[in-house]
């Protein structure tokens, strides 16, 4: 997966702009603006590194004449006490830079841990681990970026990515089966259908109207495993709904191609990491 420079700059910018606004107080009245600092990332905690280079974009946007040496690499397994990256620029917009790209990184790599963890624990079964569109607002490219790099797949980026039919969809067009063939009928063929599915019946419902992809929503574990049963490989089955690292890996037992969690992204916990200056 690769990222596009000019949404990362976008995100960047903004960030920039809430925290600098036009002038910091204590950097700028306090620094030389010739002065130059030796700095580097050093990782607090153990995991999986992710969004070093956008963090390193950070300062490259404050100062042209800024240079790093990357001794880890996005996806990289750390440990505490590991130097991620060296680098050189003016110490006024280091320390400008230093919050945005720190709670860029903290965020992405933490992000990325909690992933790997997750697939970690599927790792004896065919089940894949998978983020939702639970982001946060302006984001979600970040964050899914994150999950790939922990070892995980994304779902869909947004509403035009594929069609999801939930509950809400199904009520208010009468059903499954009818709901699925209106659909269908109106769609490209590029595009795939995943149903929300709350019992077995809505599952063989689901079955029948032919979805792609059958969600099985805040099911048990002996449910699921039933559901699966009842696909039978007619159509990707996705477990979804109060799936935690507790449960995960029973989860993954019964059978399901797919496991997608929200708290992936909308409640992971940040990765530590602390810049130092030389």
């Amino acid at each position: 997966m690769m990222l596009n420079k000019f949404y990362v700059d976008e995100i960047i910018k903004k960030a920039l702009e809430e925290d600098i606004n036009y002038i910091d107080v204590s950097a700028d009245m306090l620094i030389p603006a010739e002065q130059r600092n030796d700095s580097y990332f050093v990782a607090k905690d153990e995991g999986i590194l992710c969004g070093l280079d956008i963090a390193m974009r950070v300062f490259t946007l404050l100062d042209d004449t800024f240079t790093f040496s990357a001794l880890k690499k996005d996806g990289d397994k750390i440990q505490k006490g590991d130097i991620i990256a060296e680098f050189n620029g003016k110490t006024r917009e280091l320390l400008k830079g230093e919050r945005t790209a720190l709670n860029i990184i903290q965020h992405m790599s933490g992000i990325a841990t909690a992933t790997a963890k997750a697939v970690e624990l599927c790792k004896e079964t065919n089940a894949s681990v998978a983020d939702t569109r639970k982001t946060l607002p302006g984001l979600r490219a970040l964050q899914k970026y994150a999950v790939v790099c922990g070892g995980g797949r994304n779902h869909r980026f947004n509403l035009s990515d594929g069609a999801m039919l939930k509950d809400n969809h199904i009520d208010a067009c009468g059903g499954i089966i009818p709901a699925t063939q209106m659909l269908r009928s109106k769609l490209g063929h590029m595009v795939k259908i995943e149903v929300e599915t709350r019992d077995f019946d809505e599952v063989r419902q689901a079955v029948q109207a032919g979805a792609d992809v059958i969600m099985l929503d805040n099911m048990n574990c002996e449910q699921m495993a039933q559901a699966v049963k009842i696909i039978d490989g007619k159509a990707t089955s996705e477990a979804s709904g109060n799936i935690t690292l507790e449960n995960i890996a029973t989860v993954a037992k019964t059978g399901v191609d797919i496991i997608s969690l929200g708290a992936l992204t909308h409640s992971v916990k940040a990765f530590d990491i602390s810049m130092k200056m030389k």
